[in-house]
């Protein structure tokens, strides 16, 4: 059901450093910051050979990632993304299978202007998954 991996996302206390390392230490190409208010995130994708690396950076006081990195105050990997062919298909199968599908149940678009939804970290050894429609 899953396909590629679409990109690993890492919260970042100071969205501005991490570009930079990425960019010259790395050598990475990498994007502009793009706000998601829907997800409470600006967000900033490096481009790599065979996926993306998102940075996320809270946007507003009520972002999901202010918890994160209170936990984690130097930041750290916090989702894995997946694609799937057929968002819809793939989140009433894992309902049927037992996994629990984050807020409502039904997709929103994401950072790349696709339908996204996101698993409970509980049901995937520890690990928040989103799925990307492609």
């Amino acid at each position: 059901m899953i396909g590629r991996l679409n990109h690993v996302a890492i919260a970042v206390p100071d969205l501005d450093a991490a570009s930079e390392q990425y960019r010259t230490a790395l050598g990475a190409t990498v994007g502009a910051p793009q706000d998601e208010p829907d997800h409470g995130v600006t967000v900033v994708f490096i481009e790599l050979p065979n996926t993306k690396i998102e940075l996320l950076y809270p946007l507003g006081e009520n972002s999901p990632i202010n918890g994160f990195l209170e936990k984690n105050p130097s930041g750290g990997i916090h989702h894995v993304c997946y694609e799937v062919d057929d968002i819809i298909a793939a989140r009433d199968h894992l309902k049927a299978s037992g996994a629990r599908v984050l807020g409502t149940g039904e997709p929103k678009i994401g950072a790349h202007g696709k339908p996204v939804l996101f698993l409970h970290p509980k049901d995937f050894n520890g690990c928040l998954v989103e799925l990307e429609q492609v």
